[in-house]
């Protein structure tokens, strides 16, 4: 009897203890919130970040924004895209169009209004780092010094992130940078969904 018993109550045992394996040490289960990766990503929408995933340009994150973004709560997270690595220097010029290290990127995950007017309220003559910084006066600790040192650069150990729906996102041009250490991951979606291209492995 106590052998029929462990016979099915092991598997599932050892079943759960590597969901949460999985859980705790590979895949975070996320539950997107808000409008600000529209269209690409919807409120609701439930994806995974992978821990062990390497952070690319352009790719979709989770991150512990609290810390980052000064009006967020203890321990929420955001889910934006990668725009700078460190390193990089960003300029969006007034015409709507985004220079990575001197670079075009074409920004196809977007539409053309997102591309320039979502992207460029408030920023007639378009921005970089040092400009964007000192218009929304960036304060957390890994941008504080952008604003003064006039260095248009990612710091080391950082990265510069945007939404896509950029006309309603809380983002890098309003907060700054996000430190390497408040990533939880980066961001998957099934393969079946329509446009798991533009959020799994986006390239210009």
């Amino acid at each position: 009897m106590l052998k029929k018993t462990l016979s099915w109550i092991a598997p599932v045992i050892v079943g759960l203890l590597l969901a949460a394996g999985i859980r705790f040490l590979w895949l975070v289960p996320v539950n997107v919130s808000g409008a600000s990766m529209e269209p690409n990503l919807k409120n609701g929408q439930h994806i995974v970040a992978v821990k062990t995933a390497t952070v690319k340009r352009n790719s979709v994150i989770v991150f512990d924004a609290s810390g980052v973004d000064p009006n967020a709560a203890p321990k929420e997270n955001y889910v934006k895209r990668v725009i700078g690595m460190p390193g990089d220097s960003i300029r969006y010029s007034k015409t709507g169009k985004l220079y990575v290290n001197g670079k075009y990127q074409s920004q196809n995950y977007i539409s053309k209004y997102q591309q320039q007017a979502g992207t460029l309220a408030g920023y007639k003559n378009g921005f970089n780092l040092v400009s964007a910084a000192r218009q929304n006066d960036w304060s957390n600790k890994w941008s504080l010094a952008i604003g003064n040192n006039r260095i248009n650069k990612v710091p080391k150990n950082c990265y510069f992130v945007l939404g896509d729906h950029r006309s309603v996102s809380e983002d890098g041009r309003m907060y700054g940078f996000v430190p390497k250490s408040k990533i939880v991951g980066v961001a998957k979606v099934g393969f079946w969904k329509s446009n798991h291209k533009l959020i799994n492995n986006y390239q210009n």
